[in-house]
């Protein structure tokens, strides 16, 4: 690819799911993105920032606060990079939802045309405006599913969720526009209430012909976001470009390095998938380039893990594509081999090789050893290469004091994995072959081992969280990680009251696994809440 510089090439931070980036470590992510070539960051956050009129507004979630933000923006600024507060104004705010201090339509999606919404939303753009020097403030409004579907229709009567999003949209914009702002926003509620809910053209549709109705519903003093995280194809990339320019306003790239709903990174999928993407970003002169880095379902993995997708792709824009060059520039800044850091990716490629989709590392960690129902995808031998990856990362935190956390997490992961992965279908085999002697030795030997383990890598993952964030949201990986401790030490007494004949029977493990289909459903379930078990964990389901 030849050299494109788009007057804006940034980054993005999630830090509202859970893992709120420390102020040193904040601090050091801007110093590499400056060394990287990057000259903007959106800061995304959905309510993990102070609001002094909001005093429940990420209330002990780890909020930053007024003077945080002001101090990472002055940083930000003596390095030449622009930080733009890239909030939400409509849905993405569960969190918040939790303390009625605002109306909302259903979960997460505020209850447009409410007085209390604007009032809010009002406050979060004052605060914002005030906190960073940039004149450019991202509104979010995407994945708003159920807008006019709830507390809106209930009180105002059926309407189109066009039509809402438009007079949001109006409101929304007036308000930025009142603190000398200029409002950007994902465009992808713009796009699929018409077209059947898909926010790409596919197949052979190519080009999608834009609604007048819809060109119209879009300010043209607004800047819109195409997000794209899920092809390798530049002609799609390109596709959506011509379908956003009918819009008639400036049009944002928004591309991913992927580390979310998973406890490692994939940067040789952000690599695949952003290459034709910045193919497309110059040919049709895409001027705003953002690589976001999202952190759904607890934000688990490390923001920094993602330094070799980061890296190579800056490069590419500069046109370098040469490996050695690359690598070269990688130690020089990191003061570690780029071989080594793409390793990270590895344990989730184990089932499935390099996917987008499917991952390993979390469906291992959670699954459950008497109701795992991701056993059914379970592959002989696997364990083994957990095992050998265990000893490769060991190798790694060894050479490096600054990234030791970071191997050091991933070596006592996968040593986790190399004993847990074949334990529930070890278990169920043996009780169901009524072989008591198996069922002794895997309750003294392997349950043991893997409570040890387990203890172990819990340390390890609170040196990682401890080094990159808050405390704030680790509760969530303690209560996670202590149920499957938990767990390993109350099913290891069960097996040893079956296997003494105090009870008589493990109904669990009577049942048998059911198979499990490929693709995106069942069988690739990326959240602790649909791996950890069957049975229901959230409210009145």
């Amino acid at each position: 690819m030849k050299a494109y510089k788009p007057e804006t090439f940034g980054t993005m931070l999630d830090l509202s799911r859970n893992a709120v980036m420390s102020i040193p470590a904040f601090k050091q992510y801007l110093v590499y993105l400056n060394k990287m070539g990057y000259n903007c960051l959106y800061f995304y956050n959905e309510d993990c920032y102070e609001i002094p009129e909001e005093p429940f507004f990420g209330y002990l979630r780890g909020r930053y606060t007024v003077e945080e933000m002001k101090e990472l923006d002055a940083f930000a600024d003596s390095l030449g990079i622009e930080i733009i507060p890239c909030i939400q104004t409509l849905a993405h705010l569960r969190s918040f939802s939790r303390w009625k201090k605002a109306k909302f339509e259903m979960n997460d999606t505020l209850l447009v045309d409410d007085p209390r919404t604007y009032e809010l939303v009002e406050h979060m753009i004052k605060t914002v405006s005030e906190c960073f020097k940039t004149r450019r403030i991202h509104i979010g409004m995407d994945e708003a599913w159920e807008l006019g579907r709830g507390q809106h229709l209930d009180q105002y009567g059926h309407e189109d969720g066009i039509s809402i999003m438009k007079r949001h949209l109006e409101k929304v914009n007036a308000i930025v526009k009142k603190y000398g702002c200029r409002s950007i926003l994902w465009s992808d509620m713009f796009i699929r209430p018409w077209n059947g809910g898909v926010y790409c053209a596919l197949g052979d549709k190519g080009v999608l012909d834009v609604p007048k109705e819809i060109v119209d519903a879009v300010p043209k003093d607004v800047e819109l976001v195409y997000w794209d995280y899920y092809s390798d194809k530049k002609e799609r990339y390109l596709n959506q470009f011509k379908t956003h320019a009918q819009f008639g306003c400036e049009t944002w790239f928004g591309g991913a390095v992927w580390n979310w709903r998973t406890l490692v990174p994939n940067n040789r999928w952000s690599i695949q998938s952003m290459v034709p993407a910045f193919e497309a970003c110059r040919e049709a002169k895409i001027k705003h380039v953002v690589l976001t880095t999202w952190g759904d379902n607890g934000c688990e993995c490390s923001r920094f893990a993602n330094l070799p997708s980061l890296l190579y792709l800056a490069e590419y824009m500069r046109g370098n594509t040469d490996e050695a060059k690359i690598k070269a520039k990688f130690k020089r800044i990191f003061g570690m081999d780029y071989d080594a850091f793409m390793r990270l990716d590895e344990p989730d490629f184990v089932h499935f090789g390099p996917s987008k989709f499917e991952r390993a590392s979390k469906r291992v960690l959670f699954s459950d050893l008497f109701v795992g129902y991701h056993d059914a995808i379970i592959k002989e031998g696997q364990d083994k290469i957990f095992a050998a990856l265990s000893e490769e990362y060991k190798a790694y935190a060894k050479k490096s004091l600054k990234w030791r956390y970071l191997f050091d997490n991933h070596a006592k992961m996968c040593a986790v994995f190399a004993t847990k992965y074949t334990l529930g279908k070890k278990t169920r085999e043996a009780y169901q072959a009524g072989d008591k002697t198996e069922l002794l030795r895997l309750a003294k030997e392997d349950y043991t081992l893997l409570y040890k383990q387990l203890s172990e890598y819990l340390e390890a993952f609170r040196k990682q969280w401890y080094t990159e964030n808050k405390p704030f949201g680790f509760d969530v990986q303690e209560l996670r990680i202590g149920g499957v401790i938990t767990r390993v030490e109350s099913c290891k007494k069960r097996l040893l009251a079956y296997c003494k004949g105090e009870i008589d029977e493990i109904p669990e493990l009577a049942e048998a696994i059911l198979p499990l289909e490929p693709g995106r459903g069942i069988a690739v379930a990326n959240d602790y809440d649909t791996i950890a078990t069957p049975s229901t964990l959230w409210g009145s389901q």
